[in-house]
């Protein structure tokens, strides 16, 4: 059974880089802790990976945020960690902690277990993309994401969050065979992952490289952005008689944008670190941009908000040859009132219009 037909591209189109009559706007994590009907779902289904693991669930906190607000795009509602879940790491979200594994990986005996995980494992993702993608009725364009296999890799090291990343990048300095043996792993199921998601309906992919602003440079290219290329490599880049555009995210990476774009992805995300002005100079339209706002703009008020937005649009400027969809610089906070939201959404659609004149 064929899948609904788009009828909101202007992601899509903005991502290749093409005219568009706006600035279209999504943002990271919309489907959150910040919405109270997200909590009211989360509460029923028990735990994340019961919302998570429940296509039903998935899809309708997938579409609580385009309810509320004129998004250009849906994210799938799922977490970077379900790949080494599939691996038998034992994912478990403890409340108040984040997300800890029971397996770590931490020995090479621990390593050498590890392989690419059967993708029957991770049905449940593509049965809600296919879901998200029927439901949503051709509102706007799903995108399908997963974790960098370096960030992924940190997680399955360290356990669990970190702040000094002191497990896996010991083990990245004293034994790098074995950190590069676990990137292999992760970036072949990656790929696999990614394009089930393209194949149950996704149309546009996301890597998020959450964690590889942590490295030194020079390690970076050989740990993180080796391992995101060859993902992006592999992925399936049309589907359905449509390009997929492919975003990379490097959390901290503005001052590797030259080699970042050597990738090949579709789309550079920035932090709110990055001045986009200068950002374009120096790849030249080579790619189109998302981002940057400081997500914690959203306490300042309803004008700051607004000044902000103006900012980041005027940074990037008259779009011409190039492509801007605008995001925060990371995920939305939980604590974010869902009005202020409304706020910035209408004020990036109003105000960018002017820079989107043929």
């Amino acid at each position: 059974m064929s899948l609904p037909q788009l009828k909101n591209d202007i992601l899509l189109r903005s991502l290749l880089r093409e005219p568009v009559p706006y600035t279209p706007v999504w943002l990271m994590r919309q489907a959150g802790r910040y919405l109270p009907e997200y909590r009211a779902t989360r509460a029923e289904a028990g735990s994340f990976m019961g919302l998570a693991q429940n296509k039903e669930y998935a899809c309708e906190v997938t579409l609580q945020p385009l309810r509320r607000f004129d998004l250009d795009a849906a994210i799938l509602f799922s977490d970077i960690l379900t790949i080494p879940h599939a691996m038998g790491l034992g994912l478990d979200f403890v409340h108040g902690e984040g997300p800890q594994f029971a397996y770590p990986v931490r020995t090479e005996e621990d390593v050498k277990r590890l392989a690419v995980p059967d993708m029957e494992k991770l049905q449940y993702v593509f049965d809600a993309v296919n879901l998200i993608r029927r439901e949503l009725d051709g509102k706007v364009p799903l995108i399908g994401f997963a974790g960098s296999p370096w960030t992924i890799a940190c997680y399955m090291v360290e356990g669990q969050g970190s702040a000094d990343y002191r497990l896996i990048k010991g083990m990245m300095y004293g034994r790098p065979d074995l950190v590069h043996h676990i990137l292999e792993i992760n970036a072949q199921t990656t790929i696999q992952y990614l394009n089930e998601q393209i194949r149950a309906g996704a149309q546009a992919a996301m890597i998020f490289d959450s964690w590889g602003g942590v490295m030194a440079d020079s390690l970076f290219q050989e740990f993180s952005l080796r391992y995101t290329k060859k993902v992006v490599d592999g992925l399936i880049r049309e589907h359905d008689g449509r390009r997929v555009p492919v975003i990379v995210f490097t959390k901290g990476g503005g001052q590797w944008l030259e080699d970042i774009v050597q990738c090949g992805a579709d789309a550079v995300g920035v932090d709110w670190t990055v001045n986009l002005t200068k950002a374009r100079q120096r790849l030249q339209d080579q790619v189109a941009f998302q981002g940057n706002m400081d997500p914690m703009v959203m306490f300042g008020g309803e004008e700051a908000i607004r000044k902000e937005v103006r900012r980041v649009i005027d940074d990037f400027g008259p779009v011409g040859q190039g492509g801007h969809v605008f995001n925060f610089g990371h995920g939305i906070s939980r604590f974010t009132d869902p009005d202020m939201v409304k706020v910035l959404v209408d004020e990036v659609h109003s105000y960018s219009a002017q820079y989107h004149q043929a």
